[in-house]
């Protein structure tokens, strides 16, 4: 009894220090308040010019070295999941994604977000390699899984104005995978499943431990895609990092966010799910445009767009359209709910006939019984 016990300590200290380790990550260090932009050079339609950034600049430590991307200790922390076992979690949910979603096959368009996103892999800190695809999905929207199994859907591409917006959602994505962040939370959701050993074996109630060991087993798929707002800021300030080192301009990440967060003041309820549960908030555009100036050298020249954007995603609008013309096409078949064809046989009076829908049974002339 006395050894079940010490496991069980030791296995709640163990939980504990996760939970510690999730809240003592931190945003980047405030830069001198001289540094930053007065609020007089903020244009009307309430979106920052962009941050002028210095010729050379100091990181403190290496994580803010962009120059040692690559060679970081990006990613470290309690975490029960070797790289193997990652890449194997994420090739299973990956399977999950794919049966239950429709891809888009056009070989121009997959090869061309792909070229962009294993750039962006190339210049970051990453240390699985990268299964990029698209989804034909209206929403604006793109995700990566554990093992860098990642998803880009067509609404993000066409919602995107230039290359250098999509590679900056994108590179925010394989930050979440370069941190861990997805088995990093399932860690912690593991952890906890087994700090609650002791309240099975010591506790009052053993069924009452029960219950709470089930329900958090039944949570921890969700911690893949869902994370808390430390390890968003870490994705940002990692994004920007890995956009900037494949050379584009760091500035459209944040001018991507603020015309998302324009669309929703102008129209409520416009901003994709995707956003819904770490919304573009102020403070992480402002924590984006202190990072850009302090620690991001400027450079002569940026990629902001190619023709080469352009052409893919018109099209990829092409593709869409005619998706959805061929979805509505007429003499299509339709599925109607069976309220659907009360209510319309309500309206007609209960008269079977009054469908126009409905088949019909002809005799043909030449039948016999018409005789």
């Amino acid at each position: 009894m006395k050894e079940t016990l010490g496991k069980a300590l030791r296995l709640a200290l163990l939980a504990t220090l996760a939970g510690g380790a999730v809240l003592a990550q931190s945003p980047p260090p405030a830069p001198d308040p001289a540094k930053t932009q007065p609020q007089s050079e903020q244009t009307q339609a309430g979106q920052q010019k962009p941050i002028e950034q210095k010729d050379t600049v100091n990181p403190k430590n290496s994580k803010e070295d962009v120059e040692a991307i690559g060679n970081r200790s990006v990613g470290k922390g309690i975490n029960l999941y070797s790289l193997e076992r990652e890449i194997a979690l994420g090739k299973g949910l990956a399977q999950e994604v794919e049966r239950s979603s429709k891809l888009i096959d056009d070989p121009v368009v997959t090869e061309y977000v792909n070229r962009v996103g294993q750039n962006l892999v190339r210049n970051s800190d990453a240390r699985v390699p990268f299964t990029i695809k698209v989804i034909d999905s209206d929403e604006v929207n793109a995700f990566a899984l554990p093992g860098g199994f990642f998803y880009v859907n067509s609404g993000l591409i066409l919602r995107a104005q230039e290359e250098s917006e999509l590679a900056g959602v994108m590179a925010h994505e394989i930050s979440h995978v370069t941190a861990r962040h997805g088995t990093k939370n399932a860690t912690k959701g593991e952890l906890m499943q087994m700090a609650t050993i002791p309240l099975m074996l010591l506790g009052p109630v053993g069924w009452a431990g029960y219950g709470l060991y089930e329900g958090l087993n039944i949570a921890i798929p969700l911690t893949y895609l869902k994370f808390n707002r430390d390890s968003e800021r870490e994705a940002d300030f990692l994004g920007l990092q890995y956009m900037y080192k494949a050379g584009y301009d760091p500035n459209a990440y944040v001018t991507f966010f603020e015309r998302i967060q324009a669309d929703e003041k102008r129209r409520p309820g416009t901003i994709p799910r995707v956003f819904s549960t770490h919304p573009p908030t102020p403070e992480r555009i402002e924590n984006a445009q202190k990072e850009i100036a302090r620690i991001l050298p400027a450079r002569p020249e940026y990629i902001v767009t190619t023709s080469e954007f352009d052409s893919v995603k018109g099209r990829l609008r092409n593709i869409m359209f005619a998706r959805k013309v061929q979805d509505n096409a007429p003499g299509k078949p339709t599925l109607r709910t069976r309220t659907e064809q009360t209510d319309k046989q309500k309206g007609a009076g209960n008269d079977p006939n009054s469908d126009d829908d409905r088949p019909t049974l002809k005799r043909r002339p030449d039948s016999p019984l018409t005789n």
